[in-house]
């Protein structure tokens, strides 16, 4: 009696100390995935001729793992000075955590790129530049003309509203905005979406954004009427961030 007292004892500590090693995996594994980092290298050449075919790529990491299966990965680019006419490329996936695409720029002009990135419940944006054509001198002849050409803004800061591809009356839509500073996303800012009717400005209502990942923004809005909306984007933090950007959406 006394042995099967002694096995059994001996069984239930081989337990607990099985279940004390899987707890302490898992919160060695929660730690690792906290520490890790979602990081995307974005190579591109820094001049290209007007209608060159120019390859995009991005290489995703996350801590020391090449991100294979990214949620999204695009590119999206417009001329400098122009970001509401933008042009979006999907990339393509080449299974070994490098994402590609090849585009042709049609003017001579300073083109700004996004590459961006959604995977492991994260969003980055890095963005790049490329020169085409002739595109220095004008600036140069620009400069010269008109004093210092618009710049980012100097504390870094990028706001990019993901503008819904279609909308429609009485149905819900996504209001998203990407917010990072220096290519790093912008956590537990306050982001509030005022949204107005063209000529209607009296009238105004406010949806209150949600971070849903890192440096992503998102509320949810119902229009009862078709028409030209203004959408103003309000943006603080505790890091004394304080911003607002306009945008205009045609509702149908």
């Amino acid at each position: 009696m006394r042995r099967k007292i002694w096995i059994f004892l001996f069984v239930l500590m081989l337990m607990l100390l099985a279940a004390c090693s899987d707890n302490h995996s898992d919160e060695t594994k929660e730690e690792t995935e906290e520490l890790a980092e979602l990081k995307v290298d974005f190579a591109l050449p820094e001049s290209a001729e007007v209608d060159e075919e120019v390859e995009l790529k991005a290489i995703v990491t996350y801590g020391d793992e090449k991100v294979k299966d990214a949620d999204e990965m695009e590119f999206e680019y417009w001329k400098q000075g122009n970001e509401d006419d933008s042009t979006t490329v999907e990339a393509q996936n080449n299974e070994d955590g490098t994402y590609t695409a090849k585009v042709s720029f049609e003017e001579d002009a300073v083109y700004e790129i996004y590459a961006h990135t959604t995977a492991r419940d994260l969003h980055t944006m890095p963005k790049k530049s490329i020169e085409v054509g002739n595109a220095i001198a004008d600036e140069h002849d620009a400069h010269d003309e008109h004093g210092d050409h618009e710049h980012e803004n100097a504390d870094g800061l990028h706001m990019h509203f993901m503008e819904p591809e279609e909308v429609k009356t009485d149905e819900e839509v996504d209001l998203i905005t990407h917010l990072q500073m220096d290519d790093e996303p912008i956590e537990k800012a306050d982001v509030q979406y005022d949204i107005s009717k063209k000529d209607e400005s009296d009238n105004q209502e406010t949806a209150e954004a949600e971070e849903t990942k890192a440096g992503e923004y998102k509320a949810t809005h119902t229009f009862s009427e078709a028409g030209s909306y203004t959408i103003q984007i309000h943006v603080e933090d505790d890091d004394g961030v304080k911003e607002q950007e306009e945008y205009k959406i045609e509702v149908k």
